[in-house]
């Protein structure tokens, strides 16, 4: 019983959301009272308790909605300087194609800002950089999400290893016993090289899934077929990116393998696309914008586009913000005594033991990535020379999409810190742990030897409840390392299902409610976030059944199991176009 009800916040959520697709503004809502009776009533959680995650909630909700605003901005800023024209000028000479463009922006390009940055970055760049190069907004928000998978593990120069899984096993007396003479940081090191081998052997084939749901769901024909015939192209970007970012996890370790495969890849990608190289002979477009389903429009106003027009810019010069916006991110991230600083007391505001309980908050504006993206806006008004109408326009204009998508974050993210912390603060006959770690537990008590499957999805669930892989791995690597224990598996082995929690919060950010109200936000597209959850599922089922069949592979050795794991993507790929078929 205690299961179901834990379970009930989350089957709001995709009841509402996903299946009757109402605004998130009005599902989260929902989803909220329900969670904060069950953590009272329940739980037993005190008030005190609900109302300090609620606080929490709004505070992390406001810095999202800062970073929102900023990302917004920027595009408006190029938008508003003429910018963005020789930007999309540029990226239609390397190719026309939109399956090829969706792989550069997403895949490599946005990589590259995950590795640096991470914390949904990657959407608050990519996702108006593809509505700029005329994708619809639904579209580049599934694209933009879709790749929110292989390089979140080793996000933000490694923060989901180095905070998040390090967190959970440190200071645990039984790891420590059983992997003396090891040390943790030594172990660390070994899951991330399992880390990166599972993401690599997944998610190579994240660019053809891309390049499929693209024509699928957006395509005239709607043919996951016609995405398909791209397959040359993305599994070379795909390899591009995940040989040398599994290299940099096994040697180098945890900081910089999502950094190093996009640069890479770019280096690699880019110049290969623009000679033709396995790019598809039939280029793919989408519809005229007059037949475009409404629900694929955001609320930002439709740009024109005359490409006979030359540029007012240069193609460095007009894509040198983002450039900025990478240096800047690398260097407030990588240089140690900077990032003592800007995360330091003197620029931290702190909320400690909120109504006298253990949650506490804290705003790091110097630290944000809506900082960096502010200043490389202002720096726009110098590099392209705006007038101060531009400039009120550009912010004028942000502000009121931001101001559109604040109500959804601000039910979405307290729901979500309710339901982290809806343990019971006493110690009393009735309490029970906090919701996500007794799904955990029930999960656990009924697969037992099957658990490799299952962990994945405990990954998942935790980062499409906190929408962080950080958050899920400090929740559930301790857990499931003591279930490995509980198996029968040794050290070496646990190391295994602890990295395919990673993976599979890695793939839950896919999904994830607020990772998704943000992306829809900075693109416009207001109350339509369950429509896009219908598309991203789909690929993060692919993701963490697939990491499921390899994990038992590479833990149990049995053949069957590496057999599962071909035949799955070839089934999920049939299923798909079969279905893209009807559709059309």
């Amino acid at each position: 019983m205690y299961t179901f009800l834990a379970l009930t916040p989350i089957l709001v959520v995709l009841g509402l959301l996903v299946l009757l697709r109402l605004p998130a503004k009005i599902a989260m809502g929902a989803a909220y009272l329900v969670t904060a009776a069950l953590a009272l009533f329940v739980w037993h959680a005190s008030g005190a308790q609900v109302a300090a995650a609620s606080v929490n909630g709004i505070i992390v909700a406001l810095t999202i909605l800062f970073i929102v605003f900023a990302a917004i901005l920027l595009l408006n800023t190029l938008k508003e300087s003429g910018a963005i024209i020789a930007i999309r000028r540029g990226f239609m000479d390397i190719s026309p194609d939109r399956r090829v463009q969706a792989i550069i922006v997403a895949w490599l390009f946005c990589s590259l800002v995950e590795g640096s940055s991470g914390f949904g970055t990657p959407s608050a760049v990519g996702a108006p950089l593809l509505l700029a190069l005329g994708f619809p907004a639904m579209a580049c928000v599934m694209t933009v999400l879709i790749i929110q998978s292989t390089p979140v593990s080793f996000g933000a120069v490694g923060t989901p290893l180095l905070l998040g899984v390090n967190t959970g096993i440190s200071g645990k007396e039984d790891i420590v016993q059983a992997i003396t003479p090891s040390t943790v940081e030594q172990y660390l090191l070994q899951i991330t090289a399992n880390v990166g081998l599972l993401h690599a052997l997944i998610g190579f084939l994240i660019p053809l899934i891309l390049s499929a749901f693209l024509t699928r769901f957006f395509g005239e024909k709607r043919s996951f077929v016609e995405g398909l015939k791209a397959w040359p192209f993305a599994i070379f970007a795909g390899l591009a990116f995940t040989v040398p970012y599994f290299l940099v996890a096994k040697y180098l370790g945890p900081e910089f393998p999502s950094l190093v495969g996009g640069f890479i890849g770019l280096l690699i990608v880019l110049p290969a696309a623009k000679a033709g190289f396995l790019v598809p002979k039939e280029t793919f477009d989408f519809a005229p914008r007059s037949d475009w389903d409404p629900a694929w429009l955001g609320t930002l106003a439709e740009e024109k586009f005359d490409d006979s027009v030359a540029p007012r810019f240069s193609i460095i010069r007009a894509f040198s913000p983002y450039i900025i916006v990478i240096v800047l991110l690398i260097i407030t991230r990588v240089v140690a005594p900077l990032k003592a600083f800007l995360v330091g007391d003197m620029t931290t505001i702190k909320f400690a033991n909120l109504f006298g309980t253990s949650i506490s908050s804290k705003i790091q504006l110097a630290y944000s990535p809506g900082t960096i993206l502010i200043i490389t806006s202002l720096l726009c008004i110098w590099l392209f020379s705006m007038n101060s109408s531009a400039v009120k326009r550009s912010w004028s204009n942000s502000a009121k999409t931001m101001i559109a998508a604040a109500p959804a974050l601000l039910f979405s993210v307290p729901m979500v810190q309710v339901f982290i912390n809806s343990g019971s603060a006493t110690e009393v006959a009735t309490s029970l742990p906090a919701m996500p770690i007794l799904l955990a537990e029930s999960a656990a008590n009924a697969f037992h030897g099957a658990w490799p499957l299952v962990s994945p999805w405990i990954g998942a669930m935790g980062a499409f409840i906190a929408g962080s892989n950080t958050i899920s791995n400090m929740m559930f690597s301790y857990f499931q390392w003591s279930t490995a224990g509980q198996i029968g598996l040794d050290t070496n082995l646990a190391a295994q299902v602890v990295a395919l929690q990673a993976i599979g919060g890695a793939a839950g950010n896919m999904v994830s409610v607020h990772n998704v109200v943000a992306a829809c936000a900075v693109v416009g597209l207001i109350n339509k976030e369950g429509y896009v959850i219908r598309k991203t599922l789909l690929a993060m089922i692919y993701y963490v059944v697939q990491a499921g069949f390899i994990g038992m592979a590479l833990i149990f050795g049995n053949m069957l199991w590496w057999a599962l794991a071909i035949i799955w993507p070839l089934v999920f790929f049939t299923v798909m176009s079969i279905s893209g078929k009807k559709a059309a």
